[in-house]
């Protein structure tokens, strides 16, 4: 295959699947009732021309046969006359009219049989428009209902162009939130370990200055815990847990059954 045969047949083929990319069937069948259309309008305006020449060759006809009517009661007049003259030139002007009405007789019948023709055609052709009418909206709405089915699947799973560009943006949307929140948290980091300074103070601080800090909050939680243990009664032991139930009730029973003892007597 030549190089030129070769280039040619991929222009095609592209040009095709670029054609059929864009091509709308219902586009198609509507272009397509179109012509149907446009050439049942010209089947029948040949019946209406057909049948406007049968109609002028009918009034020619009535024409002719009066006249040769009239030059038939012309040439009995001059024969009653004794104008044998005036009689064989009116026959003569009929012959001619008679053979006139049968060229346009014979005109006529051909007239008639194209119109009966077109007719007929124009009829079988109706029929097949309106049966074209009737498919071309029942594939139309097939598949009109088969194309937003499948905008609804695409849209569902997913795989549609839109909603892959939606679904493209969230994912971005979402990688840069994590970005953000992963790069905050680094940062608070950074400041609380006092490799970065806080901006927002005063004079900013150093790494000293935050140990110095902590050490001076470490000092205060020792202070606030000293403080709370020199609270508690003398002894330094916790208040006894208060007993409930038969444990209360008994206690004071067993008390009573251990007589009192003084220092030095007997009992």
């Amino acid at each position: 295959m030549g190089m030129g045969r070769r280039l040619s047949l991929i222009v095609k083929a592209k040009a095709n699947k670029l054609l059929d990319k864009h091509e709308d069937p219902r586009e198609t069948l509507d272009y397509s009732y179109e012509k149907q259309l446009e050439l049942l309008t010209k089947v029948r305006r040949g019946v209406a021309d057909v049948a406007t020449s049968r109609k002028r060759l009918e009034i020619q006809i009535q024409q002719l046969q009066t006249s040769a009517d009239k030059l038939q009661a012309q040439a009995q007049q001059a024969v009653t006359q004794g104008r044998d003259d005036l009689a064989r030139e009116a026959l003569t002007r009929r012959a001619t009219a008679n053979q006139q009405l049968a060229d346009l007789e014979t005109q006529h019948a051909q007239l008639q049989a194209e119109e009966e023709k077109l007719t007929q055609a124009s009829q079988r052709l109706q029929v097949k428009v309106d049966a074209f009418r009737t498919k071309k909206e029942t594939i139309k709405a097939t598949y009109t209902a088969a194309e937003a089915e499948t905008k609804i699947g695409e849209a569902v799973s997913g795989i549609s162009e839109e909603m892959g560009d939606v679904g493209m943006a969230i994912q971005r949307a979402e990688d840069k939130t994590q970005q953000m929140q992963a790069r905050a948290g680094a940062v608070d980091e950074l400041i609380a370990s006092g490799a970065l300074d806080d901006a927002t103070l005063p004079g900013g601080k150093d790494d000293i200055q935050a140990e110095l800090d902590r050490g001076s909050a470490t000092s205060d939680v020792e202070l606030e815990l000293a403080k709370l243990k020199g609270e508690l009664p003398a002894g330094g032991s916790a208040p006894a847990i208060a007993i409930t139930g038969e444990a209360a009730t008994a206690a004071p029973e067993s008390a009573a059954a251990v007589p009192d003892s003084a220092p030095g007597g007997t009992t």
